[in-house]
């Protein structure tokens, strides 16, 4: 699992860093109609190098908080590719 805090209305998607273990990230896009998932899971499937059919939304698909599960990478190689 992958606990994440989202910035919605960010001008560009960026890569913030990580605090207390949570990854904190500035996405473009407004928090309606699932337009900010939509977009986090594109910009983590680009930033990871996978298919976007292996990040799912675990939880927090209305809420800055959200939790995903990521296929095929380990804790270790998933914060080495998100290294800010």
């Amino acid at each position: 699992m992958l606990q994440i805090k989202v910035t919605p209305n960010a001008s560009k998607n960026q890569l913030v860093g990580w605090a207390e273990g949570v990854l904190r990230l500035r996405i473009k896009g407004v928090p309606e109609k699932g337009q900010v998932n939509e977009e986090l899971i594109a910009f983590l499937a680009k930033q990871l190098d996978i298919a976007k059919s292996h990040i799912e939304l675990v939880s927090g698909k209305t809420s800055r908080l959200k939790r995903l599960k990521i296929a095929g990478l380990t804790r270790e190689q998933l914060e080495e590719k998100l290294k800010v």
